[in-house]
């Protein structure tokens, strides 16, 4: 297995030879409702597009997920799956094989893989985006992946899973509180989870912000915070914290692979 990240949360997973581009920005400046002003990323440099994608995962509708200058330059052929806000605006931008996964969905790529759609953050009282857990049916490896740091109790009942992409610090706007929950959700989803590696989504790697949300975002925790935490608890899980564009290979226990059968 191996992931690669393109900054924020935008990753390439490479698992039971399929390749699937997850919440892909990769072109162009990501702004909220035409708004710079309030919120502007920049990549210094674009990434170049994968090739030979098998599907594009989608968490969430927002822009930093479901990033319309990038989903436009990308091929309309590729499959689609996503969270019902994600479906809708993949469909919108013309998009022929569009599959809406409401929670506890799962769908079987090549029967190779499952994505299972869980519920992820709240965008309001009546919307929840997606996370997934992605299994590979040959390996029995096992992906969850939620890019704002939330979950439910149940998740519990998804585990043991072998990699876990989640936020691993809080950022937090005044009065509102954080958009973002890593600091004390990440070592409860290891907890939860026992996974043997871990790596941090919704980080900057690269990418450069600006805007007046961004004057106002504080952040607390991350990487290093979690990687001392798990040590101290004797813990043998990894914190991997990718560079961007680079390939991680994940030497992942055949043991672990086998007692998850």
């Amino acid at each position: 297995m191996q992931v690669t990240w393109f900054d924020s949360n935008s990753w390439l997973w490479e698992m039971a030879g399929k390749r699937i581009l997850v919440d892909p920005w990769l072109v162009d400046d990501l702004v909220f409702g035409h708004q710079p002003w309030l919120f502007k990323g920049e990549h210094p440099q674009p990434h170049p597009l994968p090739e030979h994608l098998d599907l594009i995962l989608l968490s969430q509708g927002l822009e930093d997920h479901a990033h319309p200058p990038t989903l436009s330059v990308l091929d309309r052929q590729i499959p689609v799956a996503g969270s019902p806000n994600a479906a809708k605006v993949a469909r919108e931008l013309g998009y022929e094989q569009v599959t809406t996964l409401h929670h506890g969905e799962v769908f079987t790529l090549d029967r190779v893989l499952t994505i299972k759609a869980v519920p992820g953050a709240p965008l309001g009282p009546t919307l929840t985006e997606n996370g997934y857990v992605v299994r590979d049916l040959v390996s029995q490896v096992a992906l969850f992946y939620e890019p704002h740091g939330y979950h439910r109790s149940d998740l519990a009942d998804e585990g043991p899973i072998d990699v876990v992409i989640t936020p691993m610090a809080d950022l937090a706007l005044p009065l509102v509180g954080a958009i973002i929950r890593g600091r004390k959700g990440a070592p409860e989803r290891v907890d939860w989870l026992d996974p043997q590696v871990v790596l941090p989504t919704a980080n900057a790697g690269e990418v450069m912000y600006s805007g007046v949300l961004n004057t106002l975002l504080k952040t607390d925790g991350g990487p290093a915070a979690l990687a001392q935490r798990l040590q101290a608890q004797g813990r043998s899980t990894q914190v991997i914290t990718p560079i961007v564009g680079q390939p991680v290979p994940l030497d992942l226990s055949a043991k672990r692979s086998v007692a998850a059968q």
